[in-house]
């Protein structure tokens, strides 16, 4: 371990967080979370006889660490989730497996929401927190918290029972109402977000109210879910800051610097299309919020008109975005990357022209991974001294100037993985109305088979490939004895 390593690990806080290990070259090779900074890094440098060979291997490559301290390590295990997949670092390969995420699931919009875990968020409105890619961890916490925050991990049925859940304060007690249930999951909500401080101060102000009306029962369960949220503390670990610093996030500080923003960009949205010869056309709007995924404000958009043309499409799509409307609802984005070239980015900026809007813009090409700026309207000014600070340089046309800068990059790699992003969320609605229009047509063209019957048939299969290898026996008992004839024969014949 080199002087200046040292002299920095003396200053690591011991509040949760990130921490970023990096080599000669300044390249981040590994990221991990701790519950403790202090405690954790240290452990890197200490004797390497009980390590592994890839662990010794990644203590040898370590020249330098930087850290970012969360509020908690449900923070933590989203950053580091967050920045796995921005920087994929070559010693992180276990985090590298997209299959291994996890999201939290809350169904708000619900009569008698709950909390589950999948790892395939669906577009349906529910709410999803996530990555995380230590499941058992996040398990746990959500645990933990149930005790303080009782909610359902299964909708309720009407009419029965209170279970044993409920009678153990782990699901609302009996008499809760849906209003007051879905306070409860608000509080729980604000407390993944980062508003444990905020929330502890209302249960404190509300016990010595209930206390004030000698409503002692109601005041002894709040003192309860003080105790158990402080109790936390010695099972998942927390710090002292309230929110993440983004200032210590160096690709946004440096995409500052170099489009010469007006102020630190919060929420970048990417957008892109897709479609196959210009049938299901669809574009996705993803949103990243300090610098990470925030899924929960994607949207997707299927175009009114079928066209085999990007630059018409995206034009469209952008111009949807920026109407009253979407801008009312969703917010004004501080700065917007187009998932292509010169073309897409000029369509694009038509539409935010016509809408009268004055957001930055730019776009991001494939083959190069050049950063595209339309000079004379991209609402951005290019500085070439954080240009040459980079190692980048510039290619110009009459219209527009293109960005090359070294792949490595904290601003490459951010930019890169909102694409990747809009693009991954594109593709896989595309792909969602390509199966499902498929499976349409082919059931709508047997006659006598209406929407009824369809819908049964498909959610009692799931998909047209099901019903194709259904036994005689299965179709009669869903849809009877003619039916499942004349589907046999069709099917069969197609």
């Amino acid at each position: 371990m080199n002087k200046l390593l040292s002299e920095k690990l003396k200053t690591l806080p011991r509040s949760a967080g990130v921490y970023f290990h990096k080599d000669k070259k300044g390249e981040i090779i590994y990221i991990g979370k701790a519950a403790v900074l202090k405690n954790r890094v240290r452990q890197y440098f200490q004797s390497t006889r009980d390590m592994d060979v890839k662990t010794r291997a990644l203590v040898e490559e370590i020249h330098d660490t930087d850290w970012v301290e969360t509020d908690s390590e449900l923070d933590a295990l989203f950053l580091e989730s967050e920045m796995v997949k921005r920087y994929m670092p070559r010693y992180n390969i276990l985090l590298r497996d997209d299959k291994s995420q996890l999201f939290v699931r809350i169904d708000m919009k619900s009569e008698w929401p709950s909390v589950a875990f999948t790892r395939n968020p669906a577009d349906d409105s529910a709410l999803y927190f996530g990555p995380y890619y230590n499941g058992y961890v996040i398990k746990k916490a959500l645990r933990y918290l149930r005790k303080v925050f009782p909610y359902y991990t299964k909708p309720p049925k009407e009419g029965v029972r209170p279970d044993l859940d409920a009678h153990i304060g782990l699901s609302p007690r009996p008499g809760t109402t849906s209003a007051e249930y879905k306070a409860i999951l608000r509080r729980l909500i604000r407390y993944i977000e980062g508003g444990r401080k905020a929330i502890v101060r209302e249960l404190e102000k509300e016990m010595h109210q209930a206390a004030k009306l000698h409503d002692f029962e109601h005041a002894a369960r709040l003192r309860n879910n003080i105790s158990d949220l402080k109790s936390l503390q010695q099972k998942i670990m927390f710090g002292d800051k309230e929110f993440l610093d983004i200032s210590k996030d160096k690709a946004l500080s440096d995409l500052v610097d170099l489009l010469g923003l007006a102020k630190t960009p919060v929420r970048i949205e990417g957008y892109d299309v897709s479609h196959m010869g210009g049938t299901n056309v669809v574009a996705s709007m993803v949103v990243f919020r300090n610098g990470v995924s925030d899924r929960a404000s994607y949207r997707k958009f299927k175009t009114r008109i079928e066209h085999n043309n990007d630059f018409f499409n995206m034009n469209e799509t952008l111009a949807r975005r920026l109407s009253e409307k979407n801008l009312s609802a969703w917010g004004k984005p501080d700065l917007v990357l187009i998932d292509g070239g010169k073309g897409q980015l000029d369509a694009a900026l038509k539409a935010r022209d016509d809408k009268g809007q004055a957001i930055p813009f730019i776009g991001l090409a494939k083959r190069e991974e050049q950063i595209v700026i339309d000079h004379r309207r991209s609402g951005v000014e290019l500085n070439r001294e954080k240009l040459t600070e980079l190692d980048g340089y510039v290619t110009s046309t009459e219209d527009f100037t293109l960005v090359n800068l070294p792949h490595s990059t904290h601003i490459v790699k951010l930019l890169q993985r909102i694409r990747d992003e809009s693009h991954r969320f594109a593709v896989s609605y595309h792909s969602v109305l390509k199966r499902s229009g498929q499976t349409k047509s082919a059931l709508e063209d047997i006659p006598t088979i209406g929407p009824a019957t369809r819908r049964k048939l498909l959610k009692t299969f799931g998909s047209l490939r099901n019903i194709s290898t259904a036994t005689d026996a299965e179709l009669v008992a869903v849809v009877g004895e003619k039916k499942a004839a004349l589907i046999r024969t069709y099917l069969q014949a197609k």
